[in-house]
Formats: C-alpha cells, structure tokens, sequence
C-alpha cells in the first residue's frame, strides 16, 4: 500500500474535530433537511470540503451509532471527487440511516451537499 496521497482517503485536514467548528456551522451555516439525514453547511474559505458527523443518543446505542458515522464517512470518503469544495459540513442522522440501503443513503447525502463552491456562488 502506498504512503502518498491516496484518492480516496480521509485525512484529518478533511474532518471537522473542533467543539468551535462544529458550533459555528450549526450558529452560521444553512441547513437541508432529507428523510435520513440533516445537513448543515457553511463556507470555510478553503478549496476543500470538510466533514463532521454527529449522531444522538436516540438514535441507537453506541454499536449503532458508529455504523451510521462509519457509512456516512465512507460516502464522503469514496464520493469526494464530487463534492463542491469550500464548506463545512455536518451531518446529522436519523435512526433511519442505520438500516438503510448504502446507495440510497449515498444519494442522499450528496443531494445534501452544496452543488457548487462558496466562490461559484458569488462570481454567479
């Protein structure tokens, strides 16, 4: 296996860590509604998207919980290529998503994404 960049891999540059990030997303960011998921977005003023995921406690154990943040990581993981670089997104579950078909959760979750870069959207 090489050490270079992978196309398909998932560095921490990539993902929302910060209690501040996710906070700001949710106080400043837009929010898209779906049956299986909620996404917030914001735009970051960096040419790449990245990702946090939360899931609540009533969504399911912890057994579960991990499942749905592993499928929603993996989407963004092998689906970043096209996805509009520029915004902060978090992804908000719902109980749904744990049994879920993977290719309907995956197309959902990129009709929740932004279709465009924060940039795209102003010079249009």
């Amino acid at each position: 296996m090489s050490v270079g960049k992978a196309p398909h891999s998932f560095p921490k540059r990539l993902r929302l860590l910060s209690r501040k990030d996710f906070r700001r997303v949710y106080e400043e960011g837009r929010r898209r509604n779906a049956p299986l998921c909620t996404a917030f977005f914001r735009s970051n003023g960096l040419s790449y998207t990245r990702l946090g995921i939360t899931v609540p406690k009533a969504v399911g154990n912890a057994v579960v919980r991990n499942r749905i943040k592993r499928r929603l990581r993996e989407i963004f993981r092998v689906q970043r290529h096209r996805i509009a670089g520029g915004w902060d997104v978090v992804l908000n579950p719902r109980k749904a998503a744990a049994e879920a078909p993977f290719l309907s959760l995956t197309r959902e979750v990129l009709g929740l994404f932004p279709a465009v870069s924060p940039e795209s959207k102003s010079e249009a």
